[in-house]
């Protein structure tokens, strides 16, 4: 019997989460991967979109993302349907990714002239979802920035997960963050909301770090993980050789954050359904 395929919890509808910070090095693409590829290796049905031109989660989740590969260039702008541009990770069969290209780098420029710009990725999303056996989960990883790409990923979303990090100015550039999604909200997307917010970098050996966390958890309540995702080099050194530190190491700290944040994430959203179901 192998433990570390135990089922974790099916969410009763597909919940799509985008993960946003305008931020950049706060961890958004590293959260993405490790939470997705924890939640396929205990079962659960994930697809990655990778919407930063980098293409950091491709490479992470060993997923070609050469220039001339299908991409997400091609949903946005061409209209190639989602599941034709899935490539299935190698560690975990239930765990596909849409891969970024560089082609993506001047989508924003190119999307502006395009009718219906903002709901591109909105119409793949639920064209995709009316398909037989939709994934339990579909994380979109951003770019850091709100422009185009990231508001295509919040017009398509039902959630928001923000990772922040336990460093000074984590706060900073928030307020934009969340007017942003406000916005989304009231003109584009009626159902997005900021469900859950997860700390990054944290180091235990600084006062900052849990100064940090406290504002956070006071400022975001409940919305906020209980585990912390600590500094770590594994998880740091896992993309190098095209894995989530879920692979790469499984016992290190980080690798354990992860685990625990996409259990309690896992957790929640069969509270959340069973919430909205009366059950």
């Amino acid at each position: 019997m192998n433990v570390r395929q135990e089922q974790w919890p099916r969410p009763a509808a597909t919940r799509v989460v985008t993960v946003a910070n305008q931020k950049g090095g706060v961890g958004k693409t590293t959260t993405t991967v490790n939470i997705a590829a924890a939640m396929a290796l205990h079962g659960l049905r994930i697809v990655v979109i990778d919407l930063d031109p980098q293409g950091n989660a491709s490479t992470a989740l060993g997923i070609a993302h050469g220039v001339g590969t299908p991409s997400v260039y091609d949903l946005l702008l061409n209209g190639r349907p989602l599941h034709e541009l899935c490539s299935i990770a190698e560690f975990a069969p239930t765990l596909q990714c849409v891969p970024a290209t560089l082609d993506l780098a001047g989508a924003d420029i190119e999307l502006t002239s395009q009718v219906a710009r903002e709901h591109r990725l909105q119409r793949a999303v639920q064209d995709y979802l009316r398909r037989p056996e939709p994934p339990d989960y579909i994380f979109i990883d951003c770019p850091p920035s709100l422009g185009l790409l990231t508001l295509n990923a919040l017009v398509a979303a039902r959630e928001v997960l923000i990772p922040i990090q336990c460093e000074y100015y984590a706060l900073e550039g928030l307020a934009q963050l969340l007017n942003t999604v406000d916005l989304v909200k009231s003109h584009l997307n009626p159902e997005l909301t900021v469900t859950t917010v997860l700390l990054t970098m944290y180091d235990s050996r600084t006062r900052l770090a849990d100064q940090v966390a406290s504002e956070v958890r006071a400022h975001f309540g409940e919305l906020v993980l209980e585990p912390v995702i600590p500094r770590n080099v594994r998880v740091s050194e896992a993309p190098g050789f095209g894995q989530t530190v879920m692979t790469y190491d499984a016992g290190s700290r980080g690798a354990i954050g992860y685990l625990q944040a996409a259990r309690e994430m896992a957790e929640r959203g069969r509270t959340m359904q069973a919430g909205g179901s009366g059950e």
